[in-house]
């Protein structure tokens, strides 16, 4: 039994390196760093996160989701602080795992976590289509769209050829199913590109490569004093938080995809803080859970951590004993893997089911996706969230007034649901719509919620109203369970006002 365990791990093991062998390259090359960056990351996911509990099936390396901010920390403050962002966020990772909220990351909203990876999706496919004419792509993610016009009369049609044929194999492959259990198609489309370059001396750019122990640099101590700039400390954690939320959600699908054991949230937490810390000290790529590699492994028939802890080996050898071999792959055809990895962050079937039921949460999605374009992803996530919390405000704070007219005893107006500052105008309407010359008794009892600026807007209406009032209580309607609100149990009162006014309680 351990023997067949062990070999359906072997296997699933040597897929996964497959799978991850030129993507962790992509990535590294779409992040603006040495590709060697990205193959380190990918032995780390492997040798250490993959070696720690928390989730045992799913697979650890550099991830597209992350080549937008990368990015843009290496074009803001150069590869060599690079190491203390990482080592930082994996500090903090591993922290907020000690402290047990890691399953606080599953409370964002989903239309956030869409429109985050649409925005990364675009920006990067923008991107990418430069790489795959040999062309320079502008530095911002609106430039990137707005330069899309203009690209066309500045692309090497030789290398867009060599691009567009990766993307072609890439979807062609997969349909051979017999040969895509074998080989990935990731590994196909890039080794075809790579023979068609060499047989054919095509002119394109190449992989550059230094080897391991030249791309590699370890933080210095000026370095660290670095991490006192509020920038620095701000892209820290941003990288914190959003590599540990996408680990944690590639953590719940890949949960969903096997009958075993489910994750452990904080421990994974924890595992990954661990492993970027490394990989910070080997100044590399940061890393997250990615659930392309992940599912391959669970697919490919993986038991135990076993397979993910030998796929970083196979990077490792193949980095140390073939380096040489990456020279020969195109940069077109690793932008060509890159424009699928994009498209495939764009939530369309999710943005689908939102929009049939909940077309506030897509207004949600949009607005952060266009936020990430137009200005980085740090504050796209930022804007997302304000509105997302903005719009469950709106939502919960549902006050509803009813008016009740008997005759020579006056209007009774109760005043039931959540009365918050965003339904004031509507409040206020509806009281100042009521007749100046009938007696009112206003009836609070049916209130769950009363903020501040609808209580002094209430005495107000109340003042207005004129003198001689006389109050009345009325009970507060009881809690679920029965239970009457107030503290201890205590039956609350509202004090209600006849004649022409109220005060509130």
């Amino acid at each position: 039994m351990r023997c067949a365990v062990g070999r359906a791990d072997l296997f699933a093991s040597l897929v996964v390196f497959l799978v991850a062998l030129p993507l962790c390259v992509g990535v590294a090359l779409a992040s603006g760093v040495p590709t060697e960056l990205g193959l380190v990351t990918g032995i780390v996911g492997g040798l250490v996160a993959g070696a720690l509990p928390g989730s045992r099936l799913q697979v650890s390396g550099p991830a597209a989701g992350l080549t937008v901010l990368v990015y843009e920390a290496v074009q803001r403050y150069g590869v060599e602080l690079l190491g203390v962002l990482v080592l930082g966020a994996g500090v903090v990772q591993v922290g907020l795992g000690v402290l047990r909220l890691g399953r606080w990351f599953r409370a964002v909203s989903t239309a956030v976590v869409q429109g985050m990876l649409a925005g990364i999706g675009l920006v990067l496919v923008a991107g990418q289509v430069y790489a795959l004419g040999d062309a320079a792509a502008p530095a911002s993610g609106l430039g990137k769209l707005a330069g899309l016009v203009s690209l066309p009369g500045r692309v090497d049609p030789v290398a867009l050829s060599v691009g567009v044929a990766t993307i072609a194999v890439s979807l062609l492959w997969p349909r051979w199913r017999q040969g895509a259990r074998v080989v990935p198609a990731p590994l196909v489309a890039v080794a075809f590109a790579a023979v068609v370059t060499g047989v054919f001396d095509l002119d394109v750019r190449r992989v550059e490569v230094r080897g391991l122990v030249d791309a590699v640099r370890v933080p210095e101590g000026a370095d660290f004093g670095r991490l006192m700039e509020v920038g620095v400390i701000g892209t820290v954690v941003v990288f914190a938080l959003i590599a540990s939320a996408e680990s944690l959600f590639s953590a719940a699908a890949v949960d969903r995809l096997h009958s075993g054991a489910r994750t452990d949230y904080d421990r994974e937490l924890i595992a990954q803080g661990t492993g970027n810390a490394v990989c910070g000290v080997l100044g590399a790529l940061p890393m997250t859970a990615v659930i392309v590699r992940s599912a391959a492994n669970v697919q490919a028939g993986a038991r135990t951590k076993a397979s993910r802890v030998l796929h970083g080996v196979w990077l490792l050898v193949f980095t140390v004993v073939v380096p040489g071999v990456l020279g020969l792959v195109p940069v077109a055809a690793l932008a060509g893997l890159l424009v699928l990895a994009g498209c495939k962050l764009a939530p369309v079937r999710e943005t689908r089911e939102l929009w049939r039921g909940h077309r506030g949460e897509v207004a949600v999605l949009g607005v952060t996706a266009g936020a990430i374009v137009v200005g980085d992803l740090f504050e796209g996530v930022l804007v997302g969230l304000a509105l997302a919390v903005a719009k469950t405000a709106w939502d919960i704070s549902h006050v509803h007034v009813e008016s009740e007219d008997r005759g020579e005893a006056g209007i009774v107006v109760r005043v039931l649901g959540h009365a918050t500052f965003l339904r004031l105008p509507m409040l206020l309407d509806a009281l100042e719509a009521l007749p100046r010359d009938r007696e009112v008794r206003l009836e609070l009892g049916g209130l769950r919620h009363v903020d501040h600026a609808c209580a002094a807007a209430l005495e107000g209406w109340a003042a207005a109203r004129g003198q001689g009032l006389v109050a009345e209580r009325v009970p507060r309607r009881r809690a679920v369970g029965g239970t009457p609100s107030g503290a201890g149990g205590e039956q609350e009162y509202d004090v209600v006002e006849s004649a022409s006014g109220s005060a509130v309680s």
